[in-house]
């Protein structure tokens, strides 16, 4: 170090300005509280905003901004996943790859989304098309029990130029029919999926008071034995089978595979079986399309029998899943079973389907109030009150003194808006008037 250097090093340190009271020590900051805090905060925002559902619509965000952004765009059309990607990227903070991931398992479900071109194949693993290849729109299920504006709580989105939904207004129970499966810090959810017409069956159930029994569905199909399955709760486990028949002595066929395997995995497991001496085989072929077809050809003097136990003991056409059934609560991770969020989600669609209900009420009520108010309006002349009225103020006391009679027959009490729209009716509505038509129109509107 020359004397230049040594000289500006001193200067610099001798015009740093000292803590006051500490002299010559340092400040200490302690690492430990800023970790803890840090690192809660950054688990709750995955518990909450990435990796576990919403125990009212049974989505995560990412699948609940997707679906939010197809209704937006929805026409009809097909609409290119590469536009779907972009369009949720206005309400998704991470990016167009996890946005892609996500509709992709979306549309292999079969439940919410109508797919167009090559979405892979969930029986042998194989990916999706790019993005700008495949095309989406939603479902027809999707659009009758997914959306509605009128009981759907929104938010600002991340950066507060768009507006997103806490949760969708999902009238049905998605998170059992679909399941999930999502790794949070500290916790992880996975909920099986369900058959369809169970779920509403055992919702049906919960609305007349009775019991019911709810299990694990697959379509990938395979035997299920769901003896220890307690009710989808850390503990459980499920042992689920291939489906394996006997061709002739010396060929199997396996039709249908375990949940959570591809034909490729399975293919995998027996070769590798095959190698260490645990079964014998001749060799393997995939022939699967749209079902499952896996060929296994025997060595010669090989027990059928005997190879099919051993695929079930040493291959993947055998697995166990442990479910782990976590949902968020009033912005809290719970577990609780299968059964309790059935119940939670049948009385969420009845509280939804009342607030439906109560709103159109509320519309209707308006439609016989206006109607109403327009008849007596044109047939008892009132508009002929208006025609010496010299100021705008005039003319709202000449109706509301006119309709004054009238009053005791409406629900609600008639407002200066009202009488505004009144003055906005056009003459030539006035001068066709059908009374007739008019004592239908409140009529249909009543019953």
């Amino acid at each position: 170090m020359n004397e230049f250097e040594d000289k500006d090093i001193s200067n610099e340190m001798a015009s740093e300005p000292e803590t006051p009271g500490t002299g010559d020590q340092h400040k200490t900051i302690h690492l430990s509280g800023m970790y803890e805090s840090w690192f809660l905060d950054y688990a709750s925002y995955v518990i909450l905003e990435r990796a576990v559902p919403d125990i009212k619509d049974g989505l995560k965000p990412v699948q609940r901004r997707i679906l939010h952004a197809m209704k937006n765009l929805d026409d009809g059309r097909y609409n290119k996943v590469a536009n779907i990607i972009g369009h949720t990227m206005q309400f998704h903070p991470h990016g167009d790859a996890s946005i892609g991931d996500a509709l992709v398992q979306l549309g292999q479900k079969e439940l919410l989304i109508d797919m167009q071109g090559n979405w892979g194949n969930v029986l042998t693993g194989d990916r999706a098309a790019a993005p700008r290849y495949i095309e989406a729109r939603l479902s027809k299920f999707a659009n009758e029990v997914v959306f509605n504006p009128k009981t759907t709580e929104w938010k600002a989105s991340y950066d507060g130029r768009n507006k997103e939904p806490v949760t969708l207004p999902v009238k049905f129970p998605l998170l059992l029919a679909q399941g999930v499966e999502g790794i949070a810090v500290g916790l992880a959810s996975k909920i099986m999926p369900h058959n369809f017409n169970e779920l509403i069956d055992a919702s049906i159930h919960i609305l007349r008071g009775k019991d019911f029994e709810l299990y694990p569905d697959f379509l990938s199909g395979g035997l299920a034995d769901v003896s220890k399955y307690n009710d989808g709760l850390r503990g459980g486990r499920i042992r689920v089978r291939a489906k394996i028949k006997q061709e002739d002595k010396k060929t199997l066929v396996i039709t249908e595979i375990p949940f959570g395997t591809t034909t490729n995995s399975l293919i995998d497991s027996v070769v590798a079986a095959n190698d260490k001496g645990k079964i014998k085989i001749k060799k393997i072929d995939d022939n699967t399309a749209e079902n499952v077809e896996i060929i296994v050809h025997l060595s010669p003097g090989v027990s059928p029998d005997q190879t099919i136990d051993a695929l079930y003991a040493f291959t993947n056409c055998e697995v166990s899943i442990s479910p782990n059934a976590c949902i968020i609560d009033a912005e809290k991770p719970r577990f609780i079973g299968v059964r309790e969020i059935l119940k939670i989600n049948t009385e969420h669609t009845v509280s939804l389907l009342k607030a439906e209900l109560e709103i159109r009420k509320e519309e209707l009520m308006e439609q016989w109030h206006f109607s109403s108010l327009e008849k007596i309006f044109i047939q008892e002349r009132i508009y002929r009150d208006i025609e010496e009225c010299e100021t705008w103020e005039e003319v709202i006391a000449a109706i509301f003194k006119g309709l004054k009679p009238f009053v005791k027959n409406f629900h609600r009490k008639i407002t200066e808006e009202d009488v505004v729209r009144l003055t906005e009716i056009r003459i030539k509505r006035i001068s066709k008037y059908n009374s007739f038509k008019a004592d239908e129109l409140i009529k249909g509107i009543e019953e």
